[in-house]
């Protein structure tokens, strides 16, 4: 039967791209470029000049160069009035693009009107040598400039190297590329792939134990104090002291997010609640550059601070007074919890802040991204559609970003990436964005795909073309395929089957765990400071772009979702009612060979009740084998159907695009509106959680993650011969007692059964 169009579009294609020039590296530990197709450049060093003639009436020149090869050209930085500049920069350019076969490097003297050429030196496309890496780096060679007419000129060297390269090449990524190269409302600009690295995150928990001599400007009264604790742009306080002296006590703990260096102290301030106005009866500011750093859960030491206040003095001018007011604070950094920046269904990252925890690396992960292909116009530029597409990766702290592929619909980047792999149960997400920098616009979404790695076989490279998805208030649109080569390879596999005992997040999540409120809001500020930050990175990563692969809004409330997670709850409850349906069939005599055989299994099972345990388990190993030969063979993608973005309402859509809160013009609607979708959130996010559990339930057996189901089975099978040696009443009995155990023996950390069940694949993953 004919596939619909529709799941023909969106579907995940296997592709066969010639990459590392058709040989495929087998060390375990490669960092070449094996995963992407081999790019031939033509590179140019431009180095330094010296004794360049005069061009100006002071006696000097204002040099620059100007690389030209064919429509091509890029020029270096000019120099004010220097004879002997020195500029050593590297020039890339496609040979795919190269329609010329002279190479003119020119050096011009930079004018208000017209630019002189000072001398040129021209090469034969030919003669250019070819450098393979590991190779020694080309050596720069001075050359004689000569004029337009091909005569050298008197005075005046230019120090270049010119050589046929790859994108393996040492230069390649500092390079000025002739496809990355645009003319924006600044000039040309170059547009260069770039390694980011996230901020270190730290939770600052702040307990507010109680105060001392609190001074409230009314003597007849007792302070209704709280404390208000600032950090940025976080404001906390705590509740109105029930103790209602002059000195409150609350015993509360504040946290917030705060990433190195740091830049802002803690500032707290103690205020009584005058009616409708807040008295502020002290302050104190705290450096977080001396607080003291938390690794466990014991408490750190306990200090008081001094309270400053600003009073008006007769003058009627501030000064600054020291009271006798104290507070009595326990702060600390917090590194023994992973601060989430990014949704808890797609981590890729869940090592706690203090690298003393960290655990040794379990593997590497590898990323060609290719190219993409059938990209739409996103944009407008001289009356005719066109896109300027690069692609960002982020996984763990590492953000990448490819070069900016200028005018075209089928980019090709051909660039790659590794990173350092501590939990296999941890995913990768790669979007594609059209720059509007170049324009003076904002970058827009073209799509994203995101590969978890548990669902990879180690040492195996998928290639695979990913469909790019967009959701728009029109409904869901392909953008595009992104091109992708993925390697996951493993260091030690006895370490990475032992991550699956491990509690997924560290110890101090278990220990002293936090609300889903609270990490909700430090999440949202965590997400917050990571965008400031790379936003403030040259070249930038626009705010857009990291709330966008952070999945920023995945909170908010849409019609679509839910209604997705209610069928995905049904999917995992089909597998019941298929029972149950078989047994009213067996009931019924549908079958009566089968009835039969039924009855006979009935009838030695309450015989022989020690034959229960291992018949279920040897039921299941057979079952996990049996689905062995239909194991999934590629990496899941985003998937519209699963998702209900294909046949979506237009008026959920429109729904699901409105802001929050909504921009509707009754008040009333507003309020009622706004309550709803706060409240239909939480709604969509436990029934998407109910929906996970029962998936990972069924990855159990279903070779989603070969890693977990091989070692379900072989546990399947061990469980059915030891049930069978051992009497039945002897397992009941010691599981009675191992579960109405004495608290003493409980620990607070999950157990081993409940750390592999968390870590299972669910098809939250393929959600958009």
């Amino acid at each position: 039967m004919q596939k619909p169009p529709e799941a023909v579009d969106f579907a995940l294609k296997e592709t066969s791209p010639n990459i590392g020039a058709g040989a495929i590296s087998t060390d375990k530990l490669s960092c070449t470029y094996d995963l992407v197709e081999q790019m031939q450049y033509l590179y140019v060093r431009v180095v330094k000049a010296k004794d360049l003639p005069a061009k100006d009436v002071t006696g000097s020149c204002d040099p620059y160069v100007e690389v030209k090869m064919g429509n091509y050209k890029g020029v270096t930085k000019h120099f004010d009035k220097k004879t002997n500049p020195e500029w050593n920069q590297v020039f890339a350019f496609s040979k795919e693009r190269i329609q010329a076969s002279i190479l003119e490097i020119s050096v011009k003297d930079k004018d208000v009107v017209l630019d002189d050429l000072i001398g040129r030196v021209l090469f034969e496309l030919n003669d250019v040598p070819k450098r393979v890496p590991p190779d020694s780096p080309l050596a720069s060679q001075w050359y004689r400039l000569e004029d337009r007419k091909g005569d050298k000129i008197k005075h005046g060297e230019l120090m270049v190297a010119v050589w046929m390269g790859t994108q393996a090449d040492e230069s390649f990524p500092d390079a000025w590329h002739s496809d990355a190269a645009s003319v924006g409302p600044d000039g040309v600009i170059n547009i260069r792939g770039k390694v980011y690295l996230s901020p270190k995150l730290w939770y600052v928990r702040v307990n507010v134990i109680e105060a001392q001599d609190l001074m409230p400007s009314d003597k007849n009264r007792f302070p209704e104090a709280f404390v208000k604790v600032t950090f940025g742009n976080q404001a906390l306080r705590t509740r109105v002291s029930q103790t209602k002296s002059i000195h409150p006590m609350w015993n509360e703990d504040l946290i917030f997010v705060a990433a190195e260096p740091f830049e802002e102290p803690l500032i707290l301030t103690v205020e009584d609640k005058i009616g409708s106005k807040d008295e502020i009866l002290g302050k104190c500011v705290i450096p977080l550059q001396l607080v003291q750093r938390r690794l466990d859960h014991k408490p750190v030491i306990t200090r008081w601070h001094n309270l400053e206040k600003h009073v008006i003095g007769e003058v009627d001018h501030k000064k600054e007074v020291k009271f006798a007011s104290r507070i009595h604070l326990r702060v600390c950094l917090d590194g023994g919890y992973h601060v989430l920046d990014e949704s808890t269904h797609y981590s890729s990252d869940l090592r706690p802040t203090a690298k003393q925890l960290w655990r040794p690396s379990i593997g590497i992960l590898e990323v060609g991204i290719l190219s993409a292909i059938g990209l739409i116009p996103v944009k407008t530029k001289d009356g005719r559609g066109t896109t300027d597409a690069y692609c960002v990766a982020k996984y763990g702290q590492k953000w990448i970003r490819t070069r900016t592929i200028v005018g075209s619909f089928t980019p090709k980047w051909n660039e790659q990436y590794t990173w350092e792999v501590f939990d296999p149960c941890t995913v990768i997400t790669i979007g594609v964005y059209d720059n509007g920098h170049l324009y003076g616009g904002k970058d827009t979404r073209i799509g994203k795909v995101r590969i978890r790695l548990s669902t990879l076989q180690t040492d195996r490279v998928y290639t695979h073309s990913y469909p790019l998805i967009g959701l728009q208030q029109s409904g869901v649109k392909k953008m595009g395929e992104v091109q992708l080569a993925v390697r996951f390879t493993c260091s030690s596999l006895i370490n990475m089957l032992h991550m699956y005992s491990h509690p997924l997040l560290p110890k101090m999540h278990y220990i002293h765990p936090l609300s889903v409120i609270q990490l909700d809001s430090l999440r949202h500020q965590a997400m917050q400071i990571v965008s400031m930050r790379l936003s403030r990175s040259e070249p930038p990563l626009r705010k857009e772009v990291v709330e966008h692969m952070l999945d920023v809004d995945s909170h908010m409330w849409s019609m679509r979702r839910s209604k997705a997670n209610f069928f995905r709850i049904m999917n995992v409850l089909r597998g019941l009612i298929t029972v149950g349906k078989w047994f009213d069939q067996i009931c019924n005599w549908k079958n009566p060979l089968t009835t039969i055989l039924i009855h006979v299994l009935f009838i030695i099972l309450v015989l022989y009740p020690e034959l229960i345990l291992p018949t279920v388990f040897l039921y299941l190993f057979l079952i996990g084998i049996w689905n062995f030969r239909r194991r999934p063979r590629h990496p899941p993608h985003m998937d519209t159907r699963l998702s209900h973005a294909d046949a979506a309402h237009p008026d959920e859509l429109d729904e699901e695009f409105d802001t929050f809160p909504t921009s509707k013009s009754s008040d009333m609607v507003r309020m009622r509106y706004d309550r709803l979708r706060s409240i239909a959130g939480r709604v969509q996010t436990v029934v998407g959680d109910l929906a996970t559990q029962g998936e990972r339930l069924q990855s159990l057996i279903s070779w989603r993650d070969p890693r977990a189901t091989t070692l379900f089975v072989i546990f399947c099978l061990i469980a059915a011969i030891v049930l069978y040696v051992t009497p039945f009443q002897v397992v009941a009995l010691l599981y009675g007692i191992y579960v109405l155990r004495h608290p003493r023996f409980r620990h607070k950390l999950p157990s081993v059964p409940l750390n592999f069940y968390r870590r299972l694949p669910a098809r939250s993953d393929s959600m958009i």
